[in-house]
Formats: C-alpha cells, sequence, structure tokens
C-alpha cells in the first residue's frame, strides 16, 4: 500500500483513514509504504494475539520507534519502556493493582467521586453550563490524587498537569506522523511540548524530591518507587522515580477523562441506551451514595463503559519491534521491522463487527463476547504490556458515572457525537458542555 495511496487522506481524517485501510487489509497482514518507513499494519485478532501475546518476547516496545520515540521524550525509561528497566518498574507497581488491594481502595475513591460530584450542584441549580471534560478531569483528580497518591498531589495541581497532558497529546503528533523524521529536526508542535512538559516537572519533581525527604512515606505510587529497590538491591534513582511517577500520573487519570467524556454525547444520540442506565442505576443505588457493592450488579453500566473502549480506545497504536525473524501466517517478518498494532483499526473493521461505526452496548452481552476472538477487543493492549490499571478503570468510570447519572439528567448543548481528534489518546474536536439538572427523585428529596 503506497505512500502516495494514503497520504491524502491521512491528512484530511487520519483516523477514518487508518479505519478504511484496515478494512482494505480484510484482516490480511500488509506493508505500508511510507517511503524509507515501511511497518506491518497488524489488524486480525489472531495476528495480533501473536505479536503482544504469544511472541511478546521478539516483538519489543522499542524506545526510539513509531509513537514512543515521540512520547519517550516526556516518560523517559521505566513503566513504560522495555527492559530491564520496564521490568523492575513493573514489578514494583504491580502489587498496588492487584484485584484485592484496588478493592480496598474503593470505598475512599467513592467519597471522593461523590464529593467531587456534588459540587455540580450549584451550576444544576443555576441553569449554568458546565464543560463535561474539565469536570471530569477535577472529579477523577479528586479521586485519583487521594487514593494512589495520598494527596501529596493537590487537585489544582493535578488539573494543571491534565491540561499539560492534554497539550502533549496534540504536540506529538506531527512526529508520529511523520515518524522518521530524527528528533534534531525541528516540527510544528516541538515548542508547546517542550512547555508542556516543563509544567509537568515543575508540578511533579518538587512532590517526588518531598516524598524522598519524609519520614512518613505510606503505600501511594511515590512512595512505593522510593521503598522498591532493583534487582542488585540498589534505590531507585530520582529520573527513574520521576519516569514512573509522570506514567502512572498520565495512565490513571488519561483513559478515564476521555472516555467518560465521549460517553455523554453518545447517551443523547441513543436515549433508550440512557433510560437503560437510568433504570438501572435507580434499581441499584437507589438514593443511597453509590458504594462498592453496588458495582457488581452495574453490568449494563460495564457494558457501555465496554462499547466507549470498542470506539475510543486509549492506547489507539502499539507499535513493536521485530527483534529476530518470524512468520506470521506464511508472511515473513524480517528482524528489525516494526509491527502497528491499532486497536482504533480492529476494533472498528467490518470483518469483525457488525455495523461497526455504531454505538451499541448490547454487543457486550457475555454470550456475544465468548463468540469473539479475545483479541477483537483489546483497548488496554494485551500480553506482560497489559495496562496495570485496567481493574481501577473499571471501577472508577462505574462509580463516577452511577454517581453523576443518579444525581443529574442532562443536557447537551451541541447535538451530535463531536467528531475525532488523532492526538496521543483520542479525543473530540470540540468541547462537550452540558447543562445539568437534579433527578427528579434527588430534586424532592432536597
Amino acid at each position: 500500500m503506497p505512500l502516495r495511496q494514503i497520504l491524502p487522506a491521512a491528512l484530511r481524517d487520519p483516523a477514518r483513514a487508518l479505519i478504511d485501510i484496515g478494512n482494505r487489509t480484510e484482516g490480511e497482514l500488509v506493508r505500508l509504504n511510507l517511503g524509507s518507513f515501511r511497518p506491518y499494519l497488524v489488524t486480525h485478532p489472531r495476528h495480533v494475539q501473536h505479536v503482544l501475546r504469544d511472541r511478546a518476547d521478539n516483538y519489543e516496545r522499542a524506545g526510539d520507534g513509531l509513537f514512543w520515540r515521540p512520547v519517550k521524550r516526556l516518560f523517559g525509561e521505566g513503566i513504560l519502556g522495555e527492559g530491564q528497566i520496564w521490568s523492575a518498574s513493573r514489578r514494583m507497581l504491580q502489587p498496588m493493582f492487584t484485584a484485592k488491594r484496588v478493592d480496598a481502595l474503593v470505598d475512599g475513591m467513592a467519597d471522593a467521586i461523590r464529593d467531587a460530584v456534588g459540587e455540580l450542584d450549584e451550576p444544576a441549580r443555576a441553569g449554568q453550563p458546565v464543560d463535561i471534560g474539565v469536570e471530569q478531569a477535577r472529579i477523577v483528580s479528586r479521586a485519583i490524587m487521594k487514593v494512589l497518591f495520598a494527596d501529596r498531589i493537590s487537585v489544582p495541581d493535578a488539573m494543571r498537569v491534565i491540561e499539560a497532558q492534554d497539550r502533549i497529546a496534540t504536540a506529538v503528533i506531527p512526529r508520529i506522523i511523520v515518524p522518521f523524521a530524527p528528533l534534531s529536526l525541528p516540527m510544528p508542535g516541538d515548542r508547546t511540548f517542550a512547555r508542556a512538559v516543563r509544567i509537568v516537572d515543575d508540578v511533579l519533581v518538587p512532590v517526588v524530591r518531598e516524598t524522598r525527604e519524609s519520614a512518613d512515606q505510606g503505600d501511594d505510587v511515590i512512595s512505593t518507587l522510593w521503598q522498591a529497590r532493583t534487582d542488585d538491591g540498589r534505590q531507585l534513582d530520582e529520573r527513574q522515580v520521576r519516569n514512573d511517577t509522570v506514567a502512572m500520573f498520565a495512565a490513571t487519570t488519561e483513559t478515564t477523562i476521555n472516555v467518560l467524556t465521549w460517553a455523554w454525547p453518545h447517551l443523547d444520540q441513543h436515549p433508550e441506551v440512557a433510560e437503560r442506565l437510568y433504570a438501572e442505576i435507580d434499581e441499584v443505588v437507589g438514593g443511597e451514595p453509590v458504594r462498592r457493592e453496588h458495582l457488581s450488579r452495574l453490568t449494563y453500566t460495564r457494558m457501555v463503559l465496554d462499547e466507549l473502549l470498542r470506539l475510543y480506545p486509549i492506547g489507539w497504536i502499539i507499535p513493536r519491534r521485530a527483534v529476530a525473524g518470524d512468520v506470521i501466517d506464511g508472511v515473513p517478518i524480517e528482524p528489525g521491522a516494526t509491527m502497528a498494532v491499532s486497536p482504533l483499526i480492529t476494533q472498528r473493521m467490518r470483518q469483525f463487527w457488525d455495523r461497526p461505526d455504531e454505538f451499541d452496548p448490547e454487543r457486550f452481552r457475555p454470550e456475544r463476547v465468548r463468540a469473539r476472538h479475545r483479541y477483537a477487543h483489546f483497548p488496554f493492549g494485551g500480553g506482560p504490556h497489559q495496562c496495570l490499571g485496567m481493574y481501577l478503570f473499571y471501577l472508577e468510570a462505574q462509580l463516577i458515572l452511577a454517581t453523576m447519572l443518579s444525581r443529574y439528567r442532562f443536557r447537551l448543548h451541541r447535538p451530535g457525537v463531536p467528531g475525532l481528534r488523532l492526538a496521543a489518546a483520542l479525543r473530540p474536536r470540540e468541547r462537550v458542555e452540558l447543562t445539568l439538572v437534579a433527578a427528579a427523585g434527588r430534586a424532592e428529596r432536597a
């Protein structure tokens, strides 16, 4: 597939161009001809499983390759790297994200979310529109800073970092689209990227240093990193603690904020889905605050989240580099080849999904999930690099969505689902603004 066929459409609408390429391949392994850069496009779930899980030892997350090289300037070596540094970081942080540990955090997270959502009562009473992306960033910050960072980072400071992350996500796109451009060559977005990284460091590096000097180190993310030891018994240096702190901050905020921002336009477009959500939440939660014991019964809410993740996976491209030669369905892969795996493409391909561009949570009924290939839906990646925070995301997102929908009904200011803005994460092209109104039962109780 040569550059002259790919580039015009990619410049007009990169996301749609990628999905169209996937549909044209019909799941076959193909090579994209982008001049000197010729990655293999991996779209079939069977091939995705081969690269991400079955032969993960042969397909590394190369720090100098597609996608990773631009963002590595922010995250450095650590949990988002490869090799011994990555494995050490994952070993240190994984205990914080076990189901048992996360379940123990849920009640504290539910309290923080309830208090943060309650701050929307005033604009709701006044009929004042809110930017729901900004409000969800505030709610997520309140919860995550409490349960994972022990309130070492204030909510206003967390919001500064989230705003900087948003600028970074857009600034890296020219380098992702032109991955063969050397870092020494100035590109659009470079200055914005550098300024945003300075903001991230201005906020987080002093917290990293203060935690090291603190006598009351606990079991939050930063304390855990300072108390950890490498395989040879050394304490981590400040740079690696900084890198993993930045990575964990982004990973535990970005996914929830973005996925839930997409929820509101789709619920507005599909009132029947919204009504089922309201009914489930009313039945399960009633007039109580949303708690841990409610979550396992919010089954339709989980289906809605899975469908949002199908349409808007946060890690929309997962590049890998072949360490040694391989053969995939008869196609020889040479050592050093780049493999471009994309949940955005596979999860919207006609070959694997009926009506792939439509929003339909019914796809995630258990019997339909069992009938699909495991790697037809992989929004959190797969294999040894699968996102540590997946279980945390589902609990937190259910808590936020159920808490908001138990308290409010909403009106979207600009009807319709916004266009897709391709950045380091998938974002709406326009702000999503809502007017909230107290749900009838809540208004009567008040």
